[in-house]
C-alpha cells in the first residue's frame, strides 16, 4: 500500500466522521468517495505489482 493510497483512506476515514458528527451530509460523502478512491488506488497498484512479479518470474529478471 502507498502512503497516498492510506493517506487518502485516513483522511476520508476522518472526514465522514466529522461528518456525521456535525450532521455535514457533503462532508460525510466527500469522505466516503475519499476512502473508496483510496482502495481503488490500493488494488490498482497491487495489481500492477502482482503483474510485475509474475513477468519478473517469466523472465527470470527484476526489471521494470
Amino acid at each position: 500500500m502507498g502512503f497516498e493510497d492510506a493517506k487518502d483512506k485516513v483522511v476520508g476515514k476522518a472526514k465522514e466522521a466529522f461528518g456525521k458528527v456535525t450532521g455535514d451530509k457533503e462532508t460525510e460523502s466527500e469522505g466516503q468517495g475519499q476512502q473508496v478512491a483510496g482502495e481503488a488506488k490500493e488494488k490498482v497498484n497491487d495489481a500492477k505489482d502482482t503483474v510485475k512479479g509474475a513477468f519478473n518470474g517469466l523472465t527470470g529478471g527484476d526489471k521494470e
